[in-house]
């Protein structure tokens, strides 16, 4: 998903997390001991760092390999609400977003942390054409595993037009499966009626010649048609598909940006506000 803004508040920081290894690429000196603190800090430290978020990714992507081969087994299975019809004759597909989801971004955050800065396409765009971010644990042992059932792995990300082919050549450089007889990354403006970010219209897309048996991604709007809301509304949307998460549907742990905090955010003029305003305190 392409980050609106940081989120995370350095007030609810908790204490250093065990390393699972995984280093960011060489981007310049690191900020003076007395820079100030960025409010997106502890996330990407927990995402770059925690041996937490590894095993949440990996327990994810095992758990989607293991509903992947009940989905093959049940001809009736789909994972998307855009599917109608009998579905059971067509090709198997999954569905994935990219960031956060198979590719990792956190240096990119990190990046914005040293500088002060806030999510800008003149600063995403070219990280993208670097084609440098990392596999998310478990992802691409996933989407091979797929690919060797016989199913076809397609990605809907909001990347934009303009980067798709970094896009490929980051997941190709990554080794994810890309089908050489199809268009199986479907990005935001490929064409006319994907000019929003919203992900229905592409879903429906694919939905119309294979059977999607699962989504996986990080954000509410890789799973249902309509992400906005408040909490409340959120939650209220996704009722009816509650059974689905776990078993159709796969969510990866973000705590860096999405929806989520735009449902937080509304549109206060004082976001450290709203921010503070949602906590809850006992119930």
């Amino acid at each position: 998903m392409i980050r609106p803004c940081s989120t995370l508040l350095v007030a609810l920081a908790i204490a250093g997390c065990a390393s699972h290894g995984q280093q960011a690429p060489a981007t310049g000196a690191a900020p003076p001991a007395s820079s100030g603190a960025h409010e997106n800090l502890n996330a990407v430290n927990w995402m770059q760092t925690a041996l937490e978020y590894e095993a949440s990714a990996l327990q994810a992507y095992r758990l989607a390999q293991i509903q992947l081969d009940t989905a093959l087994a049940d001809r009736s299975w789909t994972a998307a609400i855009e599917q109608t019809g009998d579905a059971s004759a067509l090709p198997p597909a999954v569905i994935l977003d990219i960031d956060e989801t198979v590719l990792d971004n956190s240096y990119y955050q990190a990046r914005m942390i040293r500088d002060g800065t806030a999510f800008a396409t003149v600063t995403w765009d070219p990280w993208v054409m670097e084609a440098r971010a990392t596999a998310v644990p478990g992802a691409r042992e996933f989407t091979q595993y797929a690919a060797r059932k016989g199913v076809t792995v397609f990605y809907v990300t909001n990347r934009t037009a303009n980067l798709e082919e970094a896009t490929r050549k980051n997941l190709e450089a990554e080794q994810f499966p890309l089908a050489g007889n199809a268009d199986t990354v479907l990005v935001r403006g490929e064409r006319p009626e994907w000019s929003a970010s919203a992900k229905g219209p592409r879903r429906a897309h694919v939905a119309r010649e294979f059977r999607i048996l699962m989504l996986v991604g990080d954000d509410l709007g890789d799973f249902v048609v309509d992400a906005a809301g408040t909490p409340r509304e959120r939650q209220e949307r996704t009722e009816r598909y509650a059974a689905w998460w776990g078993q159709r549907w796969i969510m990866l742990p973000n705590p860096t940006y999405g929806s989520w905090e735009r449902a937080i955010l509304g549109n206060a003029t004082d976001p450290v506000a709203a921010r503070r305003a949602a906590l809850v305190y006992g119930k």
